[in-house]
C-alpha cells in the first residue's frame, strides 16, 4: 500500500499536489506513528453483543449506533443468521438501564423477512425516538431508508414508512443545522465492487422527519466506497469519508447547509480503509474516531480517537481507545482482531464509543462468501472527556 508520499507524488503527477489535499490534519504537528500515540486513561469497556452463533444462529454483526433516552442507553445494529447484506437481514437493538454495564435481551427493530432492514441510526427529540434503518431488497438492491418510531407503552416500533431512496445509507446520527433542518450522512450505494459509491447526505425539512431530501457528494475519484460523516460548523460542513482504495481520507466542504459540496478530495490525513465516526464535544473539540496515524495501511487493530481543539475543524492530537490485543477484558483479544465501524454518543461528561470486534475469527463456524463476513461482537467503550480535552 503506498504511502501518503507516495500518493502524493503519482496525484501531482495526475497533476494534484500536496497543496491541494484537504487539511484535515494540523500540516504544524507531526502525524504519529501507532508507537507514539498515547492510550486514552480510564476507559470502562463493556460488551453490547458477544458473538453467540451457538446459542442464537447469528453471524453478521455490524453498524452499533448508539442513543441515550429518557437515561437508558440504546444500542442497534444489523445482524443476519446468513450472509452479510443478504435478504434476512435485521435490525436489532439492546437497551442498558445502567450506563451500558449490562444489557437487556435482543429485540427486533425491523426486517428478518421479505425485505432486509439493516443498521442505521437513532434520534431522540422532543420525548420521542425514533430509527432511521437501511432498507433493501436481495442483497443490497434499491437501497432506502426506513423510519420507525419507539411506542414506549408497548415497546413496539412502528413503521413510518420509506422517509428517503436514492439508494442512500444512513452512517451517522441526525444533527440539527441552524437554518432548523436535520442532517444525516452516509453514502450511496450503486453498486458493490463498482468503485463509484460516494458520500452522500440527507436532509430533513424542519423537524418532518418522514421525508429528506438526499445530497450526493460529486466525485471524479475512483474505488471509492464512501462510508461517511459530518462535523458541522454554522453553515460550513466538513464531510469525512472512507476512500476503499487508499488508507487516506476523504473530505468536501458544503458551505451553504449541505445543498452543494465541493469535488470529493484526498486529505493530508491517514485513515484505514473503513467506516470513520466524527462529532463535535459538547468542550468544543471535533472528534474522528477510527484508526488514524502515519503508515495506518488497512489495519483494524487498533482503535483511535483523534480530536481538534476547540472550534477548529482540523485534528491536532491522537489517543489510542484499545488495541486488538486486550488482555484485560472485558471484550474480545486478538492479534487479528478488527476493531470497526464506530459510534459514539456524548452524556454526562463521558463520550460513548461502539464498535464490532471479529475477535480474530475465533469461535467463528467455518463458513464462506457472504456467510464469513463480519462475523462480529459488539462492543462498547466510555470515555471520561477529561481523559481527551485536558490541554
Amino acid at each position: 500500500m503506498k504511502s501518503l508520499l507516495l500518493l502524493v507524488a503519482v496525484l501531482c503527477a495526475l497533476p494534484l499536489c500536496a497543496q491541494d489535499l484537504f487539511p484535515l490534519w494540523d500540516s504544524n504537528q507531526k502525524l504519529p506513528e501507532i508507537k507514539e500515540i498515547p492510550k486514552v486513561e480510564n476507559v470502562e469497556f463493556s460488551v453490547i453483543k458477544p458473538f453467540e452463533f451457538d446459542k442464537d444462529g447469528y453471524r453478521f454483526l455490524h453498524g452499533v449506533a448508539l442513543i441515550w433516552h429518557k437515561d437508558k442507553l440504546y444500542a442497534s445494529f444489523g445482524h443476519n443468521k446468513n450472509g452479510e447484506n443478504t435478504v434476512t437481514e435485521e435490525a436489532n437493538y439492546r437497551v442498558s438501564e445502567d450506563g451500558g454495564k449490562t444489557w437487556g435481551p435482543v429485540k427486533n427493530i425491523g426486517g428478518g423477512g421479505k425485505v432486509a432492514v439493516s443498521h442505521g441510526e437513532f434520534l431522540s427529540y422532543e420525548g420521542e425516538l425514533w430509527a432511521f434503518m437501511g432498507e433493501y431488497d436481495g442483497i443490497m438492491e434499491n437501497l432506502r431508508v426506513r423510519a420507525y418510531k419507539l411506542d414506549e407503552n408497548t415497546n413496539y416500533w412502528e413503521d413510518q414508512g420509506i422517509v428517503a431512496r436514492n439508494n442512500f445509507w444512513p452512517l451517522a446520527a441526525p444533527e440539527k443545522m441552524e437554518n432548523g433542518n436535520w442532517i444525516m450522512s452516509g453514502f450511496q450505494v450503486n453498486e458493490t465492487g463498482s468503485g463509484n459509491n460516494p458520500p452522500a447526505v440527507a436532509i430533513s425539512q424542519g423537524d418532518n422527519f418522514t421525508k429528506w431530501d438526499v445530497v450526493v457528494i460529486p466525485m471524479k475519484i475512483e474505488s471509492v466506497w464512501g462510508e461517511s460523516s459530518i462535523m458541522i460548523d454554522s453553515s460550513e460542513i466538513n464531510n469525512v469519508a472512507r476512500w476503499g482504495a487508499e488508507p487516506i481520507a476523504l473530505a468536501s466542504k458544503s458551505k451553504d447547509f449541505g445543498r452543494t459540496w465541493t469535488s470529493l478530495a484526498p486529505s493530508n490525513l491517514d485513515m484505514t480503509t473503513s467506516k470513520p465516526y466524527t462529532g463535535q464535544l459538547s468542550t468544543g473539540e471535533y472528534y474522528l474516531i477510527g484508526a488514524t496515524f502515519k503508515g495506518v495501511n488497512n489495519s483494524r487493530n487498533t482503535l483511535t480517537i483523534a480530536l481538534s481543539r476547540p472550534g477548529e475543524m482540523v485534528f491536532s492530537k491522537v489517543f489510542i481507545i484499545r488495541h486488538a490485543v486486550f488482555p484485560e477484558g472485558p471484550g474480545e483479544s486478538h492479534p487479528k482482531a478488527a476493531l470497526a465501524y464506530p459510534h459514539a454518543v456524548e452524556y454526562q461528561g463521558k463520550l460513548y464509543v461502539g464498535y464490532s470486534n471479529s475477535g480474530g475469527k475465533v469461535g467463528r463456524p467455518i463458513s464462506e462468501g457472504r456467510a464469513s463476513w463480519n462475523n462480529n461482537s459488539a462492543e462498547l467503550a466510555i470515555i471520561p472527556l477529561e481523559m481527551i480535552t485536558t490541554p
